[in-house]
């Protein structure tokens, strides 16, 4: 039986605030705990002016504290933009104020630009390949500490917060695999090594105190409507994000437009496309059909709902749709 999750980076709109955005994030969680989302993932940005989640943490305690049930989690932390040592005493805090509600979801990419990295005192020669060493020292940190520990965290010691592994590649399948951790795959933006990292996860897992057997997860973007160029029309704020990115002006979440052609040159449009093709729109048949053929092909244990939509009552309802459809399949 699948469970569902819900992906938000607040995205902040333009003409709007990070105060808006952070409201807006705590609403859609309080919609998402009554729909039956599982979690609530929250992902760790820089310097982006479209994103209010840069302090990770911080906000993860806004929606924990907001909701009753929902677990809360990161999806995730950059780790090596921390120290391993800060993020278990954060996160073992957590736990404390919300227990049994916090998921910790650890990857090694900066979640920002090189500058930036600098600016988050990153080593950046090294930092990268330290990762899984700082994975396996931030277990031990919320590990039942031995007698004569000498460094614990407090909170965290004995609280055994729960990891994942998050990644785009094959690095991040195999070290999940090795460490006996679920792996999500963020395959809402980066579709190409989705099957070959599953594949790899599920053949080279080795059970854990903390997992016996693999447990998938792969993101997707929903944008579902009351009809298809309503959604489609709505998917463009994303697609105009994408295509900013990647010219390197990256900004506040755009409205929709009409024709997004009349934005993105035909290059920009096909590297938009190919990255962004796990993302289903429409209304809830064809959204329906999308999710079905996507799950029946990845054999997922959990489905990432994400969606970037410009309009929060817009968002809402698509998260909720999704929502019914997802419990549509799973009683199928």
């Amino acid at each position: 039986m699948i469970a569902f999750s819900a992906l938000d980076l607040s995205p902040i709109v333009e003409g709007a605030t990070a105060a808006d955005a952070l409201r807006n994030t705590l609403d859609l969680a309080r919609h998402a705990e009554a729909w039956g989302y599982k979690r609530y993932w929250l992902a760790e940005h820089h310097n982006m002016s479209g994103i209010a989640s840069a302090a990770t943490a911080v906000v993860i305690g806004h929606v924990a504290g907001g909701t009753r049930t929902i677990r809360v989690g990161a999806a995730g932390i950059m780790l090596p933009n921390h120290s391993p040592l800060v993020i278990a005493e954060q996160f073992g805090t957590l736990e404390s104020l919300y227990p049994g509600r916090i998921d910790l979801g650890l990857g090694r990419a900066p979640g920002t630009d090189m500058l930036t990295s600098r600016a988050l005192r990153r080593d950046l020669a090294t930092a990268a390949d330290q990762f899984p060493q700082d994975v396996v020292e931030l277990q031990i940190y919320f590990d039942d500490p031995e007698p004569n520990q000498k460094i614990r965290a407090v909170p965290g010691a004995g609280l055994k917060v729960p990891l994942w592994i998050l990644g785009s590649s094959l690095f991040g399948a195999q070290l999940a695999a090795h460490l006996g951790l679920p792996f999500a795959f963020a395959s809402h933006f980066a579709p190409d090594a989705l099957h070959q990292a599953i594949a790899i996860y599920r053949e080279r897992f080795q059970p854990s105190a903390q997992l016996a057997k693999p447990y998938v997860a792969v993101a997707a973007n929903v944008i579902a409507a009351d009809s298809d160029d309503k959604a489609r029309r709505l998917f463009t704020s994303l697609q105009q994000s994408f295509v900013r990115l990647r010219r390197g002006q990256p900004g506040q979440l755009p409205a929709p437009i009409d024709d997004i052609d009349s934005f993105a040159a035909p290059h920009e449009r096909a590297g938009a496309d190919h990255a962004l093709v796990y993302s289903f729109l429409g209304t809830r048949d064809k959204v329906a059909a999308g999710l079905k053929s996507f799950l029946d092909q990845t054999q997922a244990d959990e489905l990432i709902v994400t969606g970037h939509i410009y309009d929060h009552a817009a968002r809402l309802q698509s998260f909720e749709i999704a929502a019914q459809i997802l419990k549509g399949l799973i009683k199928s």
